[in-house]
């Protein structure tokens, strides 16, 4: 061979091939995801790796641009729709029988065959894709592209490099990158080509609780030969639990077959035979061992991870180690304490991940201290937990409003030692239904005057912010933050909030001790004044009779797609009276929006057509003054049950004192309850005035060149926006993109109701006994039985429901309650007995079950259902 000729050959080993050892964590882009883990894992002390190499994703370019046809087809496949699965099968089928009758370049095959010499050329390999977009943080791709195991001879490698780049689009994986918005054509394939183990045994390893998320808990799956036989199904693994250095649980499986290679190049199933069958595929020291090995590559990777292992005879090979990336993740303590974290999302409706300006605005004005975990926020519940004197009210006060999260709080308080012993405390909040419900007197003006202090309060909010820009804005908001927070913590707003649940709690206590009824109060609290949330609701309706007689304007709102379409009403007869209707409802409520409490959502006033579908629904479902009449009818109703209730309650030994306790107690209720909404539409309105101002500051960024849009500031925290408008830079250009994909990663994450600072996603149950065989059990938040079509709804928008339909949703907060009046019943994922949909749900008398787990998926759209409030379940009828 001349000089140019090894100087070209060396180029293309360099540029088409690299060792395994070669490359780490750093060379994704030109090993994959599986060949940069893999070089990563060959560099920690102690970790045996099995050789081998890489085939570069330069290659697969280099493939790829010898076919001009599959950028059409790329083109095509992009645009499909990823639930079209015949379109997807076909395309893709369509780009692997291209991609694999691409003859591999000489010069590339040159220098596998030089790499298979220095590697051994007559030995076993496995060849395995290696995607750029796998084995990510954030997605780990795993099982979406090919591998092929024990394969002999150069030219069955080269067959089967091409196999591993056409295998990049397979429906599964097409299916997959779609789902989680990659695109195609930015996904290049590299290929491991590794020498075969023979193992005796081989499984996976998880380095944290795959189900439960307990980072101190690994667990080994194990069988007999290759681990093809686990991963097809073949066998059922032996599962060996270990925790703190020793095995903490074990099942041992029947083994029958197993997968062996074959001397001549592929694998074959094989019987087990019978005397091996029950035997461990492992020992615990063996699994201990691993689990230990394990331990060192979380370390080096910075995370728990997927590990594919086999044992060799003189001891363990990794094979592939991914992050596991299905876990939530631990708010950061500081510390190596024991931590008990409670969802703040759980308790605000809102159980999706916020984005960081949503989320620490939401901390800068909360009341109690909250740390961020994948997108969502916790309280750290630890020292009331822990302390005996508050524990009581802690667990009370959550019970109140979930009662799933007390149940999880309880089963973290059965574990020896997992708690520190703290002194008392003090009570987290005044406990619910104890002691005396009476601190402020039942008088209507204190309501009143509330909330006339919280207008005003508001107002100069918005006159002072007007002039703020820059630097100066952030100060001022600083500032205004805390005139936010010593208004939510007003002492006289809390007893009236606290004065109203205390009374229906002390009501609905009494009223089943002494009558025997259950949710009497439900009935009691119709129509209450002065519930904000409930008349944004029914204002909706009023709305809607505006538009009713004008049928240009139903239709023309009929066909709304967009957000501009209110100046385009005027054109229309009746359209200025229909216009200025939506108008004045988004000037009093066109601050709330779903998710209302991450102030990046985008507000009603911001999206109005957001509410042309309750709207329209409302113009279809209800006649003229029905507002009107089901506040009366509600009002009329509450008064009904309040002198029933007083009238069997003087039947009763002792009645005349018993009667004269419960009117008090209705009076409160009816004074108070409908307060309980208004903090939450305090807060609100300050966040849209809060984000007027904010959004203006962005805009000026992107003028000046600092961000390439407005919306690019929602992926900062509050702090980091504060720096860029002083430094009107950005320190780190990729940190918003970065920002962006965390937050899409965060959707496929479920926040648990509580989570320890060992990682354990605890979710609470039930425990009842009280309810039907398959029924959905929930709690019981508004009493009535209800049978109907159930309409799945996940975004508001999307909502159409006809009369006696059941809304079934993830969560509601007060923005949903537009859609109420329509339902007939309503079932949700989340939610307690004083939460707002609850609340919302007893106003207007929808039977209510909330708290339902996995109500969304269990119950598919159009199902008929029967909900119980009372008993607080649900019954699946067809």
């Amino acid at each position: 061979m001349d000089e140019d000729a090894r100087v070209e050959g060396a180029a293309a080993h360099e540029l088409y091939v690299r060792d395994l050892q070669e490359v780490d964590e750093t060379q994704l882009s030109v090993v994959g995801g599986k060949g940069a883990h893999l070089g990563g894992l060959s560099r920690i002390e102690g970790v045996r790796v099995p050789p081998g190499f890489c085939v570069t994703t330069e290659a697969f370019r280099r493939v790829m641009a010898g076919a001009p046809a599959l950028d059409v087809l790329l083109g095509r496949l992009s645009e499909v729709d990823p639930d079209d699965r015949e379109a997807v099968r076909t395309l893709s089928a369509q780009v692997r029988r291209t991609i694999e009758a691409i003859a591999v370049p000489e010069d590339l095959a040159a220098a596998i065959t030089d790499a298979l010499a220095r590697h051994g050329g007559q030995a076993a390999y496995a060849v395995r894709s290696s995607a750029t977009a796998e084995d990510l943080p954030t997605a780990s791709f795993a099982g979406q592209q090919d591998t092929y195991l024990n394969v002999v001879g150069r030219e069955a490698i080269l067959r089967h490099v091409g196999r591993c780049w056409a295998s990049l689009f397979t429906e599964r994986a097409v299916t997959y990158r779609r789902r989680n918005g990659i695109d195609h054509r930015v996904v290049h394939m590299a290929v491991v080509v590794q020498r075969m183990a023979f193992p005796q045994a081989s499984g996976i390893l998880f380095t944290a609780h795959p189900v439960t998320g307990d980072r101190r808990t690994a667990t080994v799956d194990a069988g007999f030969g290759l681990g093809e036989a686990l991963v097809s199904g073949l066998v059922n693994p032996d599962v060996f639990t270990v925790r703190d250095g020793e095995v903490v649980d074990r099942a041992i499986s029947v083994k029958q077959r197993a997968v062996h290679a074959l001397p001549d190049g592929g694998t074959r199933e094989v019987p087990v035979e019978p005397g091996r069958q029950e035997q461990p595929a492992l020992t615990d020291e063996q699994a201990v061992e691993l689990v230990r090995l394990g331990r060192r590559i979380e370390a080096h990777f910075g995370r728990p991870q997927d590990i594919e292992w086999c044992l060799v005879d003189d001891g363990f090979r990794i094979v592939q180690s991914r992050p596991i990336t299905t876990l939530f993740p631990v708010p950061h303590s500081g510390d190596r304490d024991n931590h008990v974290y409670v969802s703040v999302g759980h308790g605000q409706m809102m159980t999706d991940p916020m984005r960081p300006l949503g989320f620490s605005m939401w901390q800068l004005t909360a009341m109690v201290p909250m740390q961020e975990a994948g997108g969502r926020l916790f309280v750290d519940v630890t020292r009331r937990l822990a302390s005996p004197a508050s524990r009581a009210a802690l667990l009370e006060a959550f019970g109140k409003g979930d009662p799933l999260v007390r149940d999880a709080l309880e089963t973290v308080l059965e574990r020896d030692g997992f708690l520190p012993s703290f002194p008392d405390a003090g009570p987290v909040v005044p406990p619910p239904g104890g002691g005396d419900p009476a601190p402020i007197e039942t008088d209507p003006n204190i309501v009143a005057e509330l909330i006339e202090r919280s207008r005003e309060s508001v107002a100069a909010l918005e006159r002072d912010i007007r002039t703020k820009t820059g630097p100066a804005l952030f100060d001022f908001l600083s500032e205004a933050f805390e005139e936010h927070k010593r208004v939510l913590g007003d002492r006289l707003s809390m007893q009236a909030v606290m004065a109203g649940m205390d009374a229906t709690w002390w009501l609905a206590d009494r009223l089943q001790e002494w009558l025997g009824e259950k949710n009497a109060t439900d009935t009691l609290t119709l129509s209450a004044p002065h519930n904000i949330t409930s008349e944004m609701g029914l204002a909706l309706l009023d709305v809607a009779d505006v538009i009713r007689p004008h049928a240009e304007v139903v239709a023309f709102l009929q066909g709304v797609e967009d957000d501009g379409f209110l100046e385009e009403l005027a054109k229309l007869p009746g359209g200025t009276e229909a216009r200025d209707a939506i108008g004045s409802y988004l000037d009093r409520y066109g601050m709330r929006c779903v998710g209302e409490i991450d102030i990046t959502r985008p507000r009603w006033g911001e999206r109005p057509a957001t509410l042309v579908p309750v709207l329209l629904d409302n113009v279809r479902n209800f006649a003229p003054g029905a507002a009107r009449r089901r506040f009366e009818e509600g009002a009329r109703k509450a008064r009904q049950k309040e002198q029933e209730v007083l009238s069997r309650l003087r039947d009763l030994p002792d009645g005349d004192r018993k009667a004269d306790e419960a009117k008090r107690m209705i009076d409160r209720v009816r004074t108070f309850i409908g307060y309980r909404e208004y903090p939450k539409y305090d807060i609100v309105s300050r966040y849209s005035v809060y984000k007027r101002a904010l959004l203006e500051e962005a805009e000026r960024l992107v003028r000046a060149g600092v961000v390439a849009e407005a919306e690019d500031v929602f992926y900062l925290t509050f702090q980091e926006l504060r720096d860029v408008v002083r430094a009107q830079r950005l320190e780190d250009p990729e940190l918003i993109r970065r920002r962006r994909e965390a937050f899409a990663a965060h959707h496929a994450l479920t926040p648990p109701r509580v989570l320890t600072s060992d990682g354990e996603a605890l979710t609470g149950a039930y425990r009842r006994d009280d309810v039907p065989a398959g029924a959905l059990v929930g709690v019981p938040v508004s009493a009535g039985t209800v049978e109907g079509r159930a309409r799945v709804v996940l975004d508001m928008s999307d909502a159409d429901l006809e009369a006696g339909d059941i809304l079934v949703t993830a969560f509601t907060d007060p923005s949903w309650s537009p859609l109420f009046v329509s339902a007939a019943g309503l079932v949700t994922e989340v939610g307690g007995l004083m939460t707002h949909g609850a609340v919302i749900a007893r106003e207007y008398g929808l039977p209510a079950v909330v708290g339902v787990e996995r109500a969304t998926r269990t119950i598919r759209d159009g199902q008929r259902i029967r909900v119980h409030g009372t008993g607080g379940y649900v019954e699946i009828l067809s």
